[in-house]
């Protein structure tokens, strides 16, 4: 019984050790946490190299010291334009969430004036304060639409760095 209890214990500290040593690749502005990105091997990634000029989604194979391997590409983090990354900078769904907000405030502003007028007045009518403060909500919602980080370019104090986790 000891002995498979020292095995299991034994089997769960390796699986341990094998879980921490993930690479993946960093996409990083300047020291902040909050504006670093992580690609794990498995996942799908859409950049632009400097030798083809559009974009290109491709999901990552592993990464090695110097190079990238995809499923249908090797490339060099020096050889990457821009990378897109909508889907993956968790700061757009907080701005999609903000944006989402304050549309919903404004349409429901002028939907509550309106059944109020109609429950008390009969008719449909929209105060004049409450149009004005409804139409601004509406318009910020609607121009902060296009607020929103869409590619990560490489240069500047922008890089993309290779992290090797690997317990050698």
């Amino acid at each position: 019984m000891k002995k498979l209890i020292l095995f299991s214990f034994f089997i769960f500290l390796s699986s341990i050790a094998y879980s921490q040593s993930k690479d993946f690749i960093l996409l990083k502005r300047g020291a902040n946490q909050n504006s670093q990105i992580r690609y794990y091997p498995g996942e799908e990634i859409t950049y632009k190299s400097k030798k083809i000029g559009y974009f290109i989604t491709d999901i990552i194979e592993k990464v090695d010291q110097d190079y990238i391997y995809m499923s249908e590409n090797i490339i060099s983090p020096l050889d990457i334009e821009e990378i897109d990354i909508r889907q993956k900078d968790k700061r757009n769904s907080t701005l999609r969430a903000f944006n989402s907000l304050i549309l919903g405030a404004g349409v429901i502003l002028v939907s509550v004036d309106m059944i109020n007028s109609v429950y008390h007045s009969g008719e449909v009518s929209i105060d004049k304060g409450v149009g004005i403060t409804s139409g601004i909500l509406m318009a910020t919602g609607l121009a902060m639409l296009p607020l929103r980080y869409k590619t990560f370019k490489h240069k500047g104090r922008n890089h993309i760095q290779i992290i090797l986790m690997r317990m050698d």
